[in-house]
């Protein structure tokens, strides 16, 4: 531990100097005889703990800890004092000091009561390591939790051929948020509010977030498209290929699929337009990403 002293008697600074080299409980790395002499001392050299005398000339000790708090010293404070009136006590506990030592000092209470302390204050490093670490731990896990996300939902989009597609992204950030509410069986917020949150994540202007959701839509409408031309498709080629018959009828409406098929058969160079259903796609992918990626729990 590294202590600094701030008391006005020189007889008091040297014994509580011999009281924590003798003891072993750290080192003495600077002193001073007033508040006013002690603030840029202490603010340069960052000390574990300040000894400080309650009543001193110019800066008392209550003073001299309000101006360092207020400078953003985050040691811990405690006060020498003769004083015995509760009520400054009182005031001195409220600055944030957390034991008394009284004077005329006394070595054996001195001992104990910096022993206390060190305990005290490698019991708050060591929690604040522990927490550190779990919060480390945490963030890890919800990095390794997104990445599997990513890849259950490119997995399925892979199966409906449209990985490549723009849209394909949007529809994987749009997954990672709905993955990551609080309440992942609440409703599907709506598609604006869905397209507002993947937009965010992008831009900060209002006008631009509104500008990138309107074309996170039409990203995400060409992929549909392009995968209900992609299982019909494969339903024109092999009615029973297990992808047709697994997607088609979950994510879309299979009269849509069948008129699609039909065009292929007749060669029709000008498709007609596709009904879809976005909302409707997004919450069986949703559903189908969080199956498979308990699965993988």
């Amino acid at each position: 531990m590294r202590y600094f002293i701030v008391d006005d008697d020189t007889a008091s600074r040297r014994m509580l100097e011999q009281i924590i080299t003798d003891g072993d409980l750290g080192v003495v790395i600077g002193e001073a005889e007033n508040g006013v002499e002690a603030l840029p001392l202490i603010l340069s050299t960052h000390p574990d703990f300040v000894l400080i005398d309650f009543l001193m000339p110019q800066l008392d000790g209550i003073e001299t800890i309000e101006q360092l708090r207020a400078q953003g010293f985050q040691g811990q404070f405690i006060m020498i004092s003769q004083i015995v009136n509760k009520e400054m006590v009182g005031e001195a506990y409220e600055k944030g000091i957390e034991f008394f030592i009284h004077k005329p000092i006394n070595r054996v209470e001195v001992y104990s009561i910096l022993k206390k302390t060190v305990e005290q204050f490698r019991l708050k490093d060591s929690l604040l390591a522990i927490r550190e670490s779990l919060a480390h731990i945490e963030t890890a896990n919800m990095t390794q939790r997104r990445r599997s996300v990513k890849e259950v939902v490119l997995s399925i989009l892979n199966d409906l051929g449209i990985i490549g597609e723009a849209g394909s992204g949007d529809l994987v950030l749009l997954i990672e948020f709905l993955m990551n509410r609080k309440d992942s069986t609440a409703p599907l917020p709506p598609l604006k509010d869905l397209y507002e949150a993947v937009a965010n994540d992008k831009k900060t202007d209002p006008m631009e977030i509104k500008k990138e959701s309107k074309s996170i839509e039409q990203r995400i409408r060409r992929a549909i498209i392009a995968a209900i031309n992609n299982l019909a498709s494969l339903g024109t080629i092999d009615y029973t290929n297990p992808k047709f018959e697994y997607y088609a009828p979950r994510f879309f409406d299979f009269q849509e699929i069948r008129l699609r098929m039909k065009e292929i058969n007749q060669d029709n160079k000008e498709m007609k337009k596709v009904k879809i259903n976005i909302k409707k796609f997004l919450q069986v992918l949703y559903l189908e990403t969080t199956e498979k990626f308990n699965q993988t729990l």
